[in-house]
């Protein structure tokens, strides 16, 4: 596995990250850490890593774009010193470009997107140990329908950069894309964004793959 000993692992991101976790810092006792993908890396991490204590600690934003992230990103990212950063964004900046049509002050061009992905990339990568980087996802699996077409075109953005500084790529369309060769996506959830307890248990085990983790 790619962690070591006393490693500090760091998520950012949007509500699929965050889900209930505390503020201002999502760690620690009673819940702190949230509901999702992030507690199950967590509790399968301690489990069967007993005496690494790698410390997870999670900063997903409910309704963050990249614009958003770059506003907070001294204090819930840089200022936090990780060792490890995990960035999961991408979903809203391109969701209001389908629920919000008419707010254009809401979107987020690709444009805009890859070059703000850019900036933080590089203002905080010499300071890692290492960066993981999660593609965004829309749980469709017709891939002509058209907000799925965008949220490929976004995720390309994200492999891109993945393969450009280094990074660990988690491809979190394609674990979804293979889970529902078999299932609709009303299983997980009926918005095709937010994931239920099997979608978040889904994009746990896509994490944990990439970082080389032993089942």
């Amino acid at each position: 596995m790619l962690f070591e000993k006393n490693d500090k692992l760091v998520f950012i991101g949007d509500s699929i990250t965050d889900y209930e976790r505390a503020r201002p810092v999502g760690e620690g006792l009673f819940g702190a850490i949230g509901q999702s993908y992030v507690g199950i890396v967590e509790g399968l991490l301690a489990a069967s890593e007993p005496d690494a204590h790698i410390r997870v600690v999670n900063m997903g934003t409910g309704g963050n774009t990249v614009l958003d992230l770059k506003e907070r990103w001294e204090t819930d990212a840089i200022g936090l010193h990780p060792d490890w950063l995990a960035i999961y964004i991408g979903i809203n900046d391109v969701w209001r470009q389908f629920d919000s049509p008419l707010q254009t002050e809401q979107h987020v061009s690709p444009e805009v997107f890859e070059a703000t992905y850019r900036q933080l990339i590089e203002s905080i990568l010499p300071s890692l140990k290492g960066l993981i980087l999660m593609t965004p996802h829309f749980l469709e699996p017709n891939r002509q329908d058209p907000m799925r077409i965008r949220m490929d075109q976004y995720g390309e953005i994200v492999k891109k950069l993945a393969k450009e500084y280094g990074a660990v790529l988690v491809d979190t369309q394609q674990a979804f894309d293979d889970f529902l060769q078999y299932n609709h996506p009303m299983v997980i959830n009926w918005d095709r964004i937010h994931p239920n307890v099997m979608g978040h248990c889904i994009l746990a085990k896509a994490f944990l793959k990439a970082v080389g983790y032993q089942w």
